[in-house]
């Protein structure tokens, strides 16, 4: 018995997963790949203040290596919904193409994971090692119930993976553009101002903190933090927000807040950027509070062994040789490259997130190819 990934696809769809809640998709994938022999352990997750998010840890074999398949049942809010022209959760196929939310970031890719091990199960029987599949529903929000701890019980329960393939949609254009072997770094620094309060007519009665915050905002925006390296683009520094709150023309206000987040490279870590800022808001003068909220630490998976097996594997499939890329968001990628070498493929993100969400079917089926071809030459078996 077959797995058609593109009805897999289907039914996750239909379960409407709107981070953080599950409707029923863990459940659909865990009757398929229990059927496949998993071993599947549902792991529910909470902290005060938080949202309860359901994971699900799947296992096939006991032995290492352990190829882990990762990725997310969660999905974005549909926002406008009077703006799709489908229904978002109906899973329509119309001309080749199939719709929803959640079809290319990532249910498509979760169906195309299962898929794969199934056809390469029946080719090559288990192979001598394990599969995993690790799939939260945490990604797309606050990801603190998640991954990072699916991935804390895992180390404390002695589950091991040695190698893993994230299938986030990383085809900018069509399948086999693109891969990624690391992610920029995401910090967001709220900046506050401080002086103190006064008439504008007497302004040296005053202490205008806004023109010493203007005066940082523009040190740090305009010096560039790097050059790029061989794996990454320079690092980016964007001004979100500037905030003083003040109803009143005629009133120097005592404060003034700013955001910015900076996409940081390999170069670069939240302390040495703090110190930088640190340094600026010295040259600068005043009295400040800088506080920091880290996203995610740049991390790169070297060309090697797993960045060539998946490579290899997209070219086989579809003739192209993929660019090896640190470019975009982050992604739950960046837990998992301090347990083992992790790299990203998927299918192509150009309506992720968007209205009328959708990606063609003959995607899917490639991808499930594609995967099952990593499979194959990870483990040293036949392809298909």
């Amino acid at each position: 018995m077959t797995i058609d990934p593109v009805a897999l696809t289907q039914d996750l769809i239909r379960c409407p997963s709107v981070t953080p809640a599950d409707a029923g998709a863990l459940g659909v994938l865990q009757r398929v790949l229990e059927q496949m022999g998993f071993t599947c352990t549902r792991l529910v997750f909470e902290e005060a203040g938080t949202d309860p998010v359901d994971n699900l840890y799947a296992r096939l074999g006991t032995g290492s290596p352990n190829f882990c398949f990762a990725g997310h049942t969660d999905v974005v809010p549909v926002g406008d919904a009077a703006a799709w022209t489908v229904d978002p959760f109906a899973a329509e196929i119309i001309n080749g193409k199939l719709y929803g939310r959640g079809t290319s970031d990532m249910k498509g890719a979760i169906a195309a994971f299962t898929s794969a091990v199934k056809s390469f199960l029946d080719r090559n029987g288990t192979p001598d090692g394990s599969i995993s599949l690790l799939i939260t529903g945490d990604e797309e929000g606050p990801s603190i119930n998640g991954t990072r701890k699916v991935l804390d019980w895992m180390q404390a329960n002695g589950e091991v993976i040695d190698a893993c393939l994230v299938g986030e949609p990383t085809n900018p254009r069509v399948m086999g553009d693109m891969m990624k072997i690391g992610r920029r770094g995401s910090v967001t620094a709220t900046l506050t101002a401080y002086g103190a309060q006064g008439h504008v007519a007497y302004p040296h009665l005053a202490d205008n903190p806004l023109p010493r915050l203007t005066k940082a905002l523009s040190m740090l925006a305009d010096s560039p933090l790097d050059e790029g390296t061989p794996h990454f683009q320079p690092s980016t520094l964007a001004i979100t927000t500037i905030d003083v709150g003040n109803p009143a023309s005629n009133v120097i206000p005592a404060k003034g807040t700013a955001k910015f987040n900076i996409r940081f490279n390999d170069l670069h870590t939240p302390k040495s950027l703090e110190a930088h800022i640190l340094d600026v808001l010295e040259e600068v003068g005043g009295t400040w509070d800088l506080k920091m909220a880290v996203s995610g630490e740049a991390f790169l998976t070297p060309p090697g062994a797993l960045v060539a097996t998946v490579a290899g594997a997209v070219t086989a499939v579809t003739g192209k040789t993929p660019e090896l890329s640190t470019s975009g968001g982050t992604s739950d990628a960046r837990f998992i490259k301090n347990f083992c070498p992790v790299v990203e493929f998927g299918l192509v993100g150009q309506t992720m997130h968007k209205v009328d969400e959708h990606v063609d079917v003959a995607d899917i089926r490639t991808l499930a190819a594609i995967y099952d071809r990593v499979l194959a030459d990870f483990f040293g078996k036949a392809a298909a």
